[in-house]
């Protein structure tokens, strides 16, 4: 029965306001299943359907931005039956009916001051979860970054060890040279670069459970004399200690900010050797623009997952990359392996839904559930992007610059 009828106010204002913005939508695969037993088809064949325990849950459809769904289905207002791929993609569709897209992007998120006190407590909000969390959903080696795909049929663990082979190879890692791997999560990429390069790995993290376990991995891999992971803000990294030929960072200069970017890549500079490469893996937003995220989804990511974090567009990086005396040698754009990446992370936290519920709240458990899978449908959908620049602290003294002339080396 249609959800109009029999109902009075102050119900029926919400509803009459909500329908009244839908009612040219028929293609939503959505059912709302309200509090009276009457429920409203936003599509034939819904495969969601979202349960209303009141009418006080409409306000989070008014408007229906990716933000208000989140808050009200993370925080317990409402219950959403379906996977979670179908759930996103429902939510979108909602959303374009409330939210316009300017461009690519619902909003632009004003720069953020960052300090060393506000990172930490970022970088532990988001990755001090616990281990036995990640270790449910990630590859073996727990790589929490974008995997490659090159035939597309990779198994994600094969796909997070290929790339990790990939960063090393762009970057030439040679046996007995020192390599600086800035935000090193569970080590995988430091370990990797020591066992199968035979080079001298040094990674640094801010997160307390990444830091213990990396260590404890490297111990078990006997790699000690190797590997050395910190405990350490890489601002915090002296150049007096020793410059390194070649330093990677993967996954995080999300967390850096568009107003400290020149900081972050001179940082790198000045740990660099004279014809060192640095290779920049990292997501990037397709807005020109620098903008957040799409469709009103900004306050939730920043409230709930990534505190204080931002995308620049790729062309800020580059140039502030460029101010800094680093020169861009080769760019990699991983849009569609991330989407695929995410997409194994998203299925592998439904399998374990149940365990997974078993170890952190409800409200925990919904957030990364929901955003997982919304990030994948993001990249699927080109509202952000990944790339990896690969750079050389050279000058104009081209004889410093290691590189052949030819991309050939990076496949070989």
């Amino acid at each position: 029965m249609d959800a109009n009828a029999q109902l009075v106010s102050p119900e029926h204002g919400l509803l009459t306001r909500l329908l009244a913005g839908l009612r040219s939508q028929t293609d939503i695969p959505l059912r709302l299943a309200l509090w009276n037993g009457f429920a409203h088809d936003l599509g034939p064949n819904p495969r969601v359907t979202v349960r209303l325990p009141g009418p006080a849950a409409l306000r989070y459809f008014l408007p229906p931005s990716l933000d208000n769904l989140a808050e009200g289905y993370v925080n317990g207002h409402f219950d959403v039956l379906g996977g979670a791929r179908d759930i996103v993609e429902a939510a979108s569709r909602l959303a374009h009916t409330g939210v316009p897209m300017r461009g690519r992007f619902g909003r632009i998120l004003s720069t953020v001051r960052h300090n060393r006190a506000k990172d930490a407590r970022s970088i532990g909000h988001h990755y001090d979860v616990s281990n036995d969390f990640y270790r449910l959903w990630l590859d073996e080696q727990m790589v929490y970054s974008c995997a490659y795909f090159p035939t597309r049929n990779e198994s994600l663990d094969e796909a997070q060890s290929a790339k990790l082979d990939h960063i090393l190879a762009k970057i030439m890692l040679k046996p007995g040279e020192r390599l600086l791997d800035i935000g090193c999560g569970w080590g995988a990429l430091a370990i990797r670069a020591a066992q199968k390069f035979g080079a001298h790995a040094v990674g640094v993290t801010l997160s307390k459970n990444q830091h213990e376990l990396a260590c404890e991995r490297v111990r078990q891999a006997g790699l000690s004399e190797l590997v050395e992971i910190r405990l350490q803000d890489y601002r915090d990294v002296d150049p007096r200690d020793g410059l390194f030929d070649k330093i990677t960072s993967v996954g995080m200069f999300e967390h850096v900010g568009l107003n400290h970017l020149p900081e972050y890549f001179g940082k790198i500079h000045s740990l660099l050797k004279d014809g060192g490469l640095v290779l920049n893996h990292g997501i990037t937003s397709t807005d020109p623009g620098s903008g957040s995220t799409p469709l009103g989804a900004a306050n939730f990511i920043d409230k709930y997952v990534f505190p204080n974090g931002e995308l620049p567009h790729i062309s800020l990086a580059l140039r502030d990359m460029q101010g800094a005396g680093l020169e861009a040698l080769d760019v990699e754009c991983l849009r569609r392996h991330y989407a695929r990446t995410l997409t194994h992370w998203a299925q592998n936290y439904e399998h374990n839904a149940d365990t997974i519920r078993g170890m952190v709240s409800e409200t925990t458990f919904r957030v990364w559930r929901i955003y997982l899978a919304g990030c994948a449908h993001a990249f699927e959908q080109n509202w952000v992007s990944l790339h990896q620049v690969l750079a050389c602290k050279a000058g104009p003294n081209e004889a410093l610059n290691p590189t052949p002339w030819s991309r050939a080396y990076m496949y070989s």
